[in-house]
């Protein structure tokens, strides 16, 4: 199936950004619909509340399809109160409008894998206070879907990285450093595997999904990645594109939970350390069989990613 007409992107982050590149290089006609900034050249954009059940409706007002790529800040008690709302919203924009709703989301709602990979068939088991919200919101969509309110389909990811990524664990608290010969910091374990998709295999991801029949809704499909490695052999794959080693050292958890006290994102990161403690992979066999798709090989996706970095952060040299 073609989705022909328009297409409504609702958030302009790391990933709704170039998706609405990526859309527009398809032929479609795209609207970002943004709090605030400026879209790609040839992108209508538009800029208001999307919780707000009208605007998100008149936004979506001709569109085939509506994509929920919207992240508020990472903040427990900002998504309590911001992702139902949201999903609502779009949920009731892409309903009267008659278009499809492609939503991405993260692995949140599965908990930890004990020893399994993450597919298709995991249980919604979640252990941590954001991953029970974003199970409770995956509820309302499964909802409205057994209703046959809205024709949608959830896309997963687990941790980005790539061109974009600023707000990834490889954006503005790794880069600076990394990148002027310091010694980069991470959150993160370096040494458990752990499957990090790459921002464009995202946004194509999204789009094909957009352009999929029918049977590929009511459903959600793990995205395609690249094979699980452990963070220090991602980052040894950044060094190498940059032609030096790159020095990284993790933050320990105990000071993870004492700088949580003066910084309150170190405290909203706490409890999803859980992926780092076993091997945290995910399992796209689905999506790779049904739609032909193939992730892009770690080491380009790390050039590529030393490039853009380069780029966005000139000052850090």
């Amino acid at each position: 199936m073609t989705s022909s007409g328009l297409h409504v992107v609702f958030g302009a982050g790391q990933i709704g950004t170039p998706l609405a590149a990526h859309l527009l290089a398809q032929g479609h006609r795209v609207r970002l619909v943004r709090r605030g900034g400026a879209a790609p050249e040839g992108v209508q954009v538009v800029h208001g509340d999307a919780g707000d059940r009208a605007f998100a409706a008149e936004m979506a007002q001709g569109a085939s399809v509506v994509y929920h790529c919207m992240n508020p800040a990472y903040n427990t008690a900002v998504w309590d109160r911001e992702l139902p709302r949201l999903m609502d919203a779009l949920l009731n924009a892409a309903a009267r409008a008659g278009a499809r709703l492609v939503v991405l989301d993260n692995v949140y709602m599965l908990g930890p894998p004990r020893g399994t990979l993450l597919s298709e068939d995991s249980p919604i088991a979640p252990t941590s206070r954001k991953g029970e919200i974003r199970a409770r919101v995956n509820e309302r969509l499964v909802a409205a879907q057994v209703r046959g309110d809205v024709r949608a389909v959830t896309a997963r990811a687990s941790d980005f990285y790539g061109p974009n990524g600023t707000n990834t664990y490889f954006g503005d608290a790794f880069w600076p450093k990394a990148l002027s010969g310091g010694i980069a910091q991470t959150l993160v374990n370096l040494d458990t595997r752990h499957t990090y998709h790459y921002t464009d295999d995202v946004v194509r991801g999204l789009a094909t999904l957009a352009e999929a029949s029918d049977d590929a809704y009511g459903r959600w499909w793990m995205l395609p990645c690249a094979e699980a490695e452990t963070t220090r052999q991602l980052v040894g794959r950044f060094g190498v594109a940059l032609g030096r080693e790159l020095k990284v050292r993790p933050v320990s958890r105990i000071a993870i939970r004492s700088l949580g006290f003066f910084v309150p994102l170190l405290r909203e990161l706490d409890e999803m350390s859980y992926q780092w403690n076993e091997p945290f992979i995910v399992d796209d066999r689905r999506f790779r069989e049904r739609f032909g798709a193939a992730p892009t090989p770690l080491g380009q996706g790390a050039a590529a990613t030393v490039e853009w970095a380069n780029q966005h952060y000139p000052w850090a040299q």
